[in-house]
């Protein structure tokens, strides 16, 4: 009930004010920064691709309810298959990430997706929408920044990063880049059904992932149920405030405030975790704030 009436106020009370798109997109960070975080206590228990299923099913549930209690009017069928692509780019990404951080360095795969991530919507939001303000584009600047030294880790590995091993976040980086550009046009109208249409289809594409993969589909525990539900919860909630920061601004500016998660997964690990944050992370968390500020410019 929590999930509907935070849903429910945020769709019927919408103020359409200048610092509506900063709000939402800061808003988005930090509630999908929360979502990675239980998710990833959940990857511990379950595994990363058993998790994502289980996450991406239960935001599907959520939103099917919120159809039912928030209406909502239909969407065009080219809005619908909009949101199909932008699952489908999503789930490709969440895999390929994942695989990268498994595979090859993942202080490099981390920080090098999440900066792809915002760099493809500013790219498409300058050649749509038009340049933005030499303001926000320092602004624009300062956030890339701050993404970069948000993602990183504390465990740094000596080693020069290899080409092969910039190919794959940068793939993934791509893939989540073109999720926040097709998700932004295929909601400029309406949230919930083309969130749902790219829900389906981010699971369907996990799900074919396990069954290729031969992967066990069970997850053991109470915990590990728990921080899935508080994932595909929160995600949800992230998706749909990234939604409204792009409603009422730029896509440039929506997707580079929610690209800025990471600081809220990084933060939430220092409060409940008690690990520690970097120096890189510290200057990123500032260059985080310093950027929203700019923007608001």
């Amino acid at each position: 009930m929590l999930f509907y009436g935070t849903l429910g106020i945020v769709l019927f009370t919408r103020k359409d004010t200048p610092l509506t798109t900063i709000f939402f997109g800061t808003l988005s960070a930090l509630v999908w920064g929360a979502g990675d975080f239980f998710g990833g206590l959940a990857s511990r228990n379950s595994g990363p691709y058993r998790a994502v299923f289980y996450a991406e099913a239960f935001g599907l549930f959520l939103l099917l309810g919120a159809a039912i209690f928030i209406p909502e009017k239909p969407t065009s069928l080219e809005n619908i298959l909009w949101g199909a692509i932008a699952g489908l780019c999503g789930a490709l990404g969440m895999l390929i990430l994942y695989y990268a951080m498994g595979s090859g360095q993942m202080s490099i795969a981390a920080p090098v997706s999440a900066l792809f991530t915002a760099l493809l919507p500013v790219a498409a939001s300058a050649a749509f929408e038009g340049v933005p303000s030499p303001v926000k584009l320092l602004g624009f600047l300062v956030a890339l920044t701050a993404i970069w030294l948000v993602s990183q880790g504390t465990n740094h590995s000596s080693q020069r990063a290899r080409l092969a091993d910039l190919r794959l976040p940068l793939i993934s980086g791509l893939c989540f880049g073109m999720y926040f550009i097709l998700t932004h046009q295929a909601t400029r109208e309406t949230l919930l059904w083309p969130l749902m249409i790219s829900r389906i289809l981010g699971a369907l594409t996990v799900a074919v992932f396990l069954i290729v993969r031969r992967e066990s589909w069970q997850v053991q525990g109470r915990p590990a149920w728990a921080f899935i539900l508080l994932n595909g919860s929160l995600d949800v909630l992230g998706n749909a405030f990234y939604i409204l920061a792009g409603q009422y601004g730029r896509l440039d500016v929506a997707a580079i405030l929610s690209s800025l998660y990471p600081g809220g997964t990084v933060l939430l690990a220092w409060l409940l975790l008690k690990e520690k944050i970097s120096l890189p992370q510290k200057i990123g968390i500032l260059a985080a704030l310093a950027a929203i500020v700019f923007m608001t410019l």
